[in-house]
C-alpha cells in the first residue's frame, strides 16, 4: 500500500495520509515530483511510459516522475523517482516549478537534472518505463507537438522546452 501526505492546493500537508487508488476528498491533493534531465551536450531525456500505465500508456514523458511517498520530501522524492526510473543518481535538483491540477488533485513540483554521465547508461524501471531516448532541444520542441508526448507535459514543461533551445 502507497500512502501520500494529504496536502492542500499549495502543497501545504493537512496532516493525514491518502492510500493511492482511493479517491481523493475535494480539495485535497499530493504532491508529484518530475525530473527533466538535461545531458552536458545539451540534449534531453525522454522516457516511454509501460503500456500498463492507466494514465498515458507507452507515450514519452520528460525524464522521471511519480508520487512523493508520506513523509518524504518533495526533494527526496524526486531523487528517488529519478533513480528508480532510469538509475541516475542525483544529487543537485534546480527547482523550475509548483503547479497545481485541479483535476488531477496533484501539486505537481518540477526539477532539473544536469547530467554529464553516459548517455547508455540508463537504466529502465520495469513496469514504469518501456524505452528512452535523448532528443536535442529542436528536437524535442517538435517532438513535444507530438499526440504520443504526455500532453499534460506539454504544458508544465512548456518553459523548460522553449529555454532548452535557447528562445
Amino acid at each position: 500500500m502507497e500512502l501520500w501526505d494529504a496536502c492542500d492546493i499549495n502543497g501545504k500537508k493537512l496532516g493525514y495520509d491518502l492510500v493511492r487508488g482511493e479517491p481523493l476528498p475535494e480539495g485535497v491533493y499530493h504532491v508529484v515530483a518530475e525530473v527533466a534531465v538535461r545531458h552536458a551536450d545539451g540534449s534531453v531525456l525522454l522516457t516511454q511510459r509501460d503500456w500498463s500505465k492507466p494514465n498515458y500508456p507507452g507515450d514519452w514523458e520528460l525524464g522521471a516522475g511519480g508520487s512523493v511517498l508520506s513523509g518524504e520530501g518533495w526533494l527526496d522524492g524526486a531523487r528517488r523517482e529519478l533513480l528508480e526510473e532510469t538509475g541516475i543518481r542525483a544529487e543537485a535538483l534546480t527547482p523550475l516549478f509548483v503547479v497545481s491540477g485541479e483535476k488531477s488533485h496533484c501539486v505537481y513540483a518540477g526539477y532539473i537534472c544536469e547530467y554529464d554521465g553516459p548517455k547508455d547508461a540508463i537504466v529502465l524501471q520495469e513496469g514504469e518505463t518501456i524505452g528512452y531516448r535523448w532528443l536535442s532541444p529542436a528536437e524535442l520542441r517538435d517532438f513535444a507537438q507530438r499526440p504520443e508526448f504526455v500532453g499534460s507535459h506539454r504544458v508544465r514543461w512548456h518553459a523548460f522546452i522553449q529555454e532548452a533551445e535557447g528562445k
